[in-house]
């Protein structure tokens, strides 16, 4: 038998809409990694982007768990000394909340230009409206998949 590859002209892409609220967020970044790649699938070709477009809106209400919502997250600006680093927290409250949701997704795939490119299917919004209602996305209940999914600290 032989191994079945994906053509470009195969694919099919839809519009996946994701409500992050009280949804821990390592949970959900797996879930939109997983949606994102295309490896739920049965036709997953690994080096290509056979991935669903997904919208995740109410980012900003994202549970976090634990200590985690203290943990620095730590950057360069390319001068020397400048590291810089702002808590999970701050980023939260500060003005691009969707950033915390953003970076989860993007460690969770793997490093390279295909993941780059798989980044441009990923919205985030921070409030509950979103500029994608002519795509009619589909709405992904990431509730109802696993009673962990909402836990609290």
């Amino acid at each position: 038998m032989k191994t079945f590859t994906m053509t470009p002209d195969q694919i099919e892409k839809k519009w996946i809409l994701i409500d992050a609220e009280g949804i821990v967020l390592g949970r959900l970044a797996s879930i939109i990694a997983t949606r994102l790649r295309g490896k739920h699938k049965p036709t997953f070709t690994p080096s290509m982007d056979m991935g669903d477009n997904v919208i995740v809106i109410n980012a900003d209400k994202v549970q976090i768990t634990g200590q985690k919502r203290f943990k620095p997250n730590y950057w360069h600006t390319g001068h020397p000394g400048g590291i810089k680093s702002r808590t999970t927290q701050q980023i939260l409250e500060g003005k691009h909340p969707e950033r915390v949701v953003m970076q989860a997704v993007k460690r969770m795939l793997p490093g390279n230009k295909l993941s780059r490119q798989l980044m441009t299917n990923l919205r985030v919004y921070a409030a509950a409206d979103h500029p994608h209602e002519a795509q009619s996305p589909e709405v992904l209940d990431v509730r109802a998949m696993n009673p962990k999914n909402t836990r609290s600290a």
